[in-house]
């Protein structure tokens, strides 16, 4: 369930957790989490989860004079408590100063756990059957009170078999036909009162189950059928599994079954269902200390169940919310008028099957009757599964019995038809599923009439636009082909006169025989420059050929760019520069070759992985960090990167890190700290914040690259899977350039020559990909960025 509300809980309204406790710790307090025959506990005492998390023991509701025994939590401030369970909600003890003296929970000479009033009368008891009188009751971190026997540790009896109210993680809810058992929330009966209340929380036995809120014995909220990830009629939830919510369905068994589990048990999670019928899920995080609601229904109108009566659809982005299905009339307009719509709608035209059904078979003309397609639909209730149509087979299906109205063919369900009025139906902005609504053929012949028009006044219209579009546009392609021709021969007239006399030239017909005429098989990858290949010289040295594509939009500069830096440039983590290869329109420069490739093909694959143990990283990690040092102060330049990632740091034979591909480097002047460019490049999730969107490096950009490169060494994911669920924040949302060191700093930080800095709230977010989009992009096996670049061009 995604987290939809940040409300704070005080201001909800809800005094009834504004309840007197008998529970604050007196002298006589209990400090354990176990409850035996000889230690039983009376109003002041409590039993404590070993955790520190739970706590029972007897409250008082305020405005009320009766008395319970119950289970909160214990981390919450008083004044927002919530009491998640209640033994005595329908026998609770009258507050005398008899009971208040001498009530207990205690563990009878059954072996049952029993609550005793005053007069030593039992009010509450687990009864249940003993074989032996070894029981003790322990309260779990889970908020769930267990009787068992101490000698064999079978669980006898356990609270979370009972729930009321409160729905905790570890819970399962749900009921079994064939048992009779029932485990559904109920509400409490007022704000002051826990007795039941009129609402509950429970499944329904259909095919796929759907959970609903009663209002007694009528219908007052509905999730829609369960798809194997999530309660497809429910917004807001965009993966219920993923956020531990699970559904086991057993039709012969006639059991169905939620289950809840929390993957981060430092934060506070509980769902309960309110007096007035509102299911509420709440979250509280560490650093608050308060519980907010991070999801509820109903919240509006259309929540209701059947606001809009058979046939009618709600929307509540309109006024008014109901309207009817395509092809349906009210039943009553006077009705309808006053905004009384539970009477429904009706068909408008009867279909052809039900004017005159004996001659369906012989005649036919049923297959004139056809369906509207109504997209972003709350399915209705009341259907029918069949589970061995495919989407063909349902519309066949439903097409050839009259009574069928409408079907839906849904993802992780398949076929699902309605033979009956349809009921319960909303419309939605976004989500929600395809509906396939029968109608008359008099209705889709007014629908093709009328599409036909739009269709010739649309086409009319386009075609103009269109052709106006394509004349301007041939226009600017052209000048543009002139202006880019001219920059591009400018480019390699500019390129051929470089200085290369520091560079060995390797003769062109050399680097043909070594890269056997540039063949595909030994091609590399390819990146903005051009393609790149593996070679092998004369004297057998293997080598990486980098080859200029004529055609490349930016390959020019960063080959220029790179043979001026590369030439100039020694150090054992850097990439060496063999020699380059100038004629005419081919330009070549020739590296060493790295037998392992580049870092990410390891840190990315689930099976090379494994291959890279914590020695050999930090070995990678320092290597990088020398590299960059060297870069940024060491060398007779002053060299900033900018594009800093896992594909463009290579690895020699012995796993040795060497920084590549500097086509995007820039050079600084010893004085200078900042640069701003109109010109933005490198990759996305590795470019600074400030420069990314201002334009602005400094070697704390590279800093930055380095940072989420170092994360990604670390935990062997790429830098947007890293995702914070409850913030929807991924890395690049912990950032401040401030608070980066340089890279001395770092390498110092490395070899444990100074005390690593504490580390410090963000001040810089970015919202991150749904979870959907990280989950595709978290299952890559390895970059599919080999050798290319991300590039943004200031306008």
């Amino acid at each position: 369930m995604g987290i939809q509300y940040r409300i704070p809980f005080s201001f909800l309204s809800f005094p009834f957790l504004l309840f007197v406790l008998f529970t604050i710790p007196s002298q006589h307090s209990t400090a354990t989490d176990t409850l035996t025959q000889s230690q039983p506990i009376s109003p002041g005492q409590t039993l404590t989860s070993s955790g520190q998390t739970f706590e029972l023991g007897f409250f008082i509701p305020s405005n009320s004079s009766k008395q319970y025994v119950g289970i909160w939590h214990k981390n919450i401030p008083i004044h927002d408590r919530k009491v998640v369970w209640v033994a005595n909600r329908e026998n609770p003890l009258t507050v005398t100063a008899t009971n208040s003296a001498s009530s207990s929970l205690t563990i009878g000479k059954d072996g049952n756990l029993r609550l005793l009033d005053g007069m030593n009368n039992t009010v509450w008891l687990t009864n249940v059957s003993v074989h032996s009188n070894h029981s003790i009751a322990m309260l779990s971190d889970r908020g769930d009170l267990t009787l068992k026997d101490s000698v064999s540790g079978l669980i006898l009896w356990e609270s979370f078999n009972y729930p009321y109210d409160t729905f905790l993680p570890g819970m399962m809810l749900g009921m079994n036909t064939k048992t009779g058992e029932k485990r559904f929330m109920s509400s409490w009966l007022t704000e002051d009162d826990p007795s039941p209340g009129k609402f509950v929380c429970g499944f329904s036995m259909d095919t796929p189950p759907q959970v609903f809120i009663w209002n007694g014995s009528k219908p007052y909220w509905r999730s829609g059928p369960w798809d194997g990830s999530k309660f497809i009629g429910v917004l807001d939830i965009e993966n219920a599994y993923g956020d531990g919510f699970n559904v086991i369905h057993d039709n012969q068994q006639g059991s169905v079954y939620m289950a809840w589990h929390v993957y981060n048990t430092s934060y506070v999670h509980f769902m309960f269902i309110t007096p007035d019928g509102t299911l509420k899920r709440m979250f509280m995080d560490e650093q608050v200390k308060n519980p907010y609601v991070s999801w509820m229904v109903p919240v509006n109108r259309c929540d209701i169940y059947g606001v809009c009566g058979p046939f009618g659809v709600c929307n509540k982005n309109k006024s008014p919310n109901c309207e009817c299905l395509k092809g349906f009339v009210p039943n009553s307009i006077d009705d309808w008028k006053k905004g009384n719509w539970a009477g429904g709608c009706v068909r408008k035209t009867d279909l052809l099957c039900q004017k005159n059904t004996s001659n369906l078979a012989s005649s036919g003309k049923a297959q004139n009757d056809g369906f509207g397609k109504l997209r972003s639909m709350k399915l209705p209730d009341h259907f029918e599964y069949l589970y061995t149509e495919d989407s063909s087979g349902c519309q066949q299906w439903c097409l050839s019995n009259c009574s069928c109205v409408a079907y839906a063919y849904v993802t992780g369900i398949d076929c699902v038809v309605w033979t009956g009025g349809l009921m319960d139906v909303q419309q939605f902005s976004l989500a929600g599923n395809d509906l396939y609504l029968r109608l008359s053929y008099l209705e889709l012949a007014k629908d093709k009439k009328n599409n036909e028009k739009f269709i010739i006044s649309f086409t009319t219209i386009s075609g103009v636009v269109l052709l106006g579009a394509f004349m301007y546009g041939l226009h600017r392609w052209r000048a543009n082909q002139r202006v880019n021709k001219e920059n591009r021969r400018k480019d390699f007239e500019m390129a051929d006169s470089m200085d290369t006399s520091e560079l060995p030239i390797i003769g062109f017909d050399k680097i043909l025989a070594a890269t056997d005429n540039f063949s595909t098989t030994n091609k590399l990858g390819e990146g903005g420059f051009g393609p790149v290949y593996k070679g092998k010289l004369e004297d057998g040295q293997l080598v990486a050929v980098k080859r200029l594509s004529r055609h490349s939009g930016q390959g020019v500069e960063e080959f220029k760019n790179e043979i001026i830096l590369i030439s100039k440039l020694q150090h054992r983590n850097l990439v060496r520069l063999l020699g380059c290869q100038m004629k005419k329109e081919e330009k070549l420069l020739v590296y060493e070759y790295m037998t392992n490739k580049s870092l990410d093909t390891f840190l990315f694959d689930a099976t090379k992985r494994v291959k890279l143990d914590w020695a050999k990283r930090f070995h990678i990690i320092q290597g990088i960090a020398r590299g960059l040092l060297y870069l940024h102060r060491d060398s007779c330049l002053r060299v900033i990167h900018r594009d800093l990632k896992a594909s463009n740091i290579l690895l020699d034979d012995d796993m040795n890190s060497k920084i590549s591909d500097f086509g995007l480097a820039r050079t600084f002047q010893v004085t200078q700290e900042l640069a701003n460019t109109q010109r933005v490049v490198g990759t996305f999730g590795y470019m600074s914040p400030e420069y990314a969107m201002g334009g602005l490096f400094s070697e704390k950009s590279d800093v930055y690259s380095f940072g989420v490169l170092l994360l990604e060494m670390v935990s062997g994911m790429r830098n947007t899977c890293f995702h914070y669920r409850e913030k929807y924040l991924n890395l690049l949302g912990y950032d401040h350039a401030a608070d980066r060191p340089t890279m001395s700093v770092v390498v110092l930080m490395l070899s444990n020559e100074i005390d690593l800095p504490h580390p410090k709230q963000p001040t810089f977010t970015i919202q991150s990909l749904s979870d959907v989009d990280l989950r595709s992009q978290c299952n890559k096996i390895s970059s599919g960025n080999k050798a290319s670049l991300s590039i943004i061009e200031g306008r």
